[in-house]
């Protein structure tokens, strides 16, 4: 189903944002079933096809449960008509009708219980391979902050995944050195059900940081602790939290008006 918060959301998302380096993208919500599919589809697309993930096919679509709760955010080409890129958020109030917030199956998030009233989870981001540059990742910023913003969430939460196709060595790698300036406090740290094991792991290989994930963290987001293993998806994932109130005002003034 598609949530009564996406209508008053879309109000405060302008139907059309462009930006200078690549002019006719826009960004909006999901209005209707058929374009949940084409985020769906956009998905299948990267996790399956592009990363190897094993996702049951559903007629090309990544459906998980979640889905059904979730407001899902859209960048668009508009001369094409196509959507490139695309996150998911669910709200508490989303996410108590859903039973839980969808990292919850990843980790145990006690110690940031008390946040969660005020907090919104993101989750499924994707790029389309043809538009994974600046511009498309500022207008999904843009969008996940208007909404923040619009309904009053001071926190954001969500799985980032570091791809595991070298069995796990450049993920452990890549934790190892952003731990040492990116990792929350501990009262805020939360603990995989399933850790990737970095003990066995070469943690001196090469490892490149992922776009978003480099995003997130020069906008303040912090680490909430060792990765978690997906074996599904065949990655190590980290929890990120970024507190809009403290986000760097250096980058945000791209997305943040």
């Amino acid at each position: 189903m598609i949530q009564k918060q996406v209508l008053s959301a879309l109000k405060a998302i302008p139907s059309q944002q462009t930006t200078p380096s690549q002019p006719g993208l826009k960004v909006s919500l999901a209005r209707n079933p058929s374009e949940v599919k084409e985020a769906q589809r956009l998905r299948y697309k990267v996790f399956a096809e592009e990363m190897g993930a094993q996702i049951a096919n559903n007629n090309g679509l990544d459906i998980d449960g979640f889905d059904a709760y979730c407001d899902h955010l859209l960048v668009r080409d508009t001369n094409t008509q196509q959507v490139i890129g695309t996150y998911r958020i669910l709200t508490p109030k989303q996410a108590n009708e859903a039973g839980c917030y969808y990292s919850s199956g990843e980790f145990d998030l006690s110690r940031i219980n008390h946040l969660l009233d005020n907090t919104v989870e993101v989750g499924r981001a994707c790029v389309h391979q043809n538009y994974r540059n600046g511009a498309t990742i500022t207008m999904l910023w843009g969008g996940l902050a208007k909404y923040m913003q619009t309904h009053g969430y001071e926190h954001m939460i969500g799985c980032a995944s570091i791809p595991m196709n070298d069995g796990g060595h450049a993920a452990a790698s890549l934790y190892t050195q952003l731990k040492e300036n990116y990792l929350c406090p501990v009262e805020y740290r939360v603990f995989p059900h399933v850790h990737l094991p970095i003990e066995s792991l070469n943690t001196n290989a090469k490892a490149i940081c992922p776009p978003l994930i480099k995003g997130y963290l020069r906008l303040g987001a912090k680490i909430c602790g060792v990765p978690a293993w997906d074996s599904s998806f065949n990655t190590a994932d980290i929890l990120l939290m970024l507190t809009l109130s403290e986000i760097n005002k250096r980058y945000a003034s791209h997305f943040l008006k």
